[in-house]
């Protein structure tokens, strides 16, 4: 085979896996374009691409087939022209296996981000569990809308409580000397109520900025 024919044969072979490609590409959803989008896919040695769409290796192997019909316009040896084309085919092959794997890459890609969730939230479970706010149901940590009202909750428990060592304080100005003791251990119980809920209300207040935190990054990332 000359080498006209070979450039001619891998640009056919080029233009018929960039078919492939492309209707590849169109037909992909864009949850597995999503679950995919930060996967490499393949050796760095083969392919400068991330995510689930392969045209940019289509682009990549027509610069690899330009280069190879400048290097034998340069009357390159018969070695170098061989080594060229078996890392071109070796491009190619690396793509036909990517477009057959696609649906197993989307499958790793969901398994490993259900993974992190499980073991983030398991994570904050653990934290949550060792905070000694067990009255607060682990749940509310994974909404936000939950932790507001459980912020809102303990707000008004705050003043419940602080109302309550008010009367008791005025009751116990007016009560017999033998209730003293009694008011002032009611008394003591209520502070300690009003204690924990108030670093109950910190540390909601920290889960809420924790939850929050990546939105707002989001935000600021998009006001760039």
């Amino acid at each position: 085979m000359n080498t006209n024919e070979l450039l001619a044969r891998l640009t056919a072979q080029l233009k018929q896996l960039e078919q492939e490609v492309l209707q590849h590409d169109a037909n992909l959803p864009k949850r597995e374009q999503k679950l995919l989008q930060d996967a490499d896919r393949f050796n760095n040695e083969l392919f400068i691409q991330s995510g689930a769409k392969l045209a940019p290796c289509i682009a990549q192997i027509d610069n690899s087939i330009k280069q190879l019909a400048k290097l034998i316009k340069s009357k390159i040896s018969n070695n170098t022209i061989a080594l060229s084309c078996e890392r071109i085919q070796d491009r190619f092959t690396a793509v036909r296996r990517a477009l057959n794997t696609t649906n197993l890459g989307v499958k790793s890609a969901a398994q490993q981000k259900a993974f992190r969730i499980a073991t983030a939230k398991k994570r904050r479970n653990k934290v949550h569990d060792e905070s000694g706010f067990n009255w607060i149901a682990a749940g509310v940590m994974h909404n936000s809308h939950q932790l507001y009202e459980e912020l809102n909750k303990h707000l008004n428990w705050v003043s419940t409580f602080e109302q309550k060592i008010l009367n008791l304080q005025s009751e116990l100005e007016n009560c017999h000397s033998a209730d003293k003791i009694r008011m002032q251990n009611e008394i003591l119980l209520v502070h300690r109520r009003l204690g924990k809920c108030r670093q109950a209300i910190s540390y909601i207040e920290d889960r809420i900025q924790a939850f929050e935190r990546p939105f707002s990054q989001t935000y600021k990332s998009f006001k760039r």
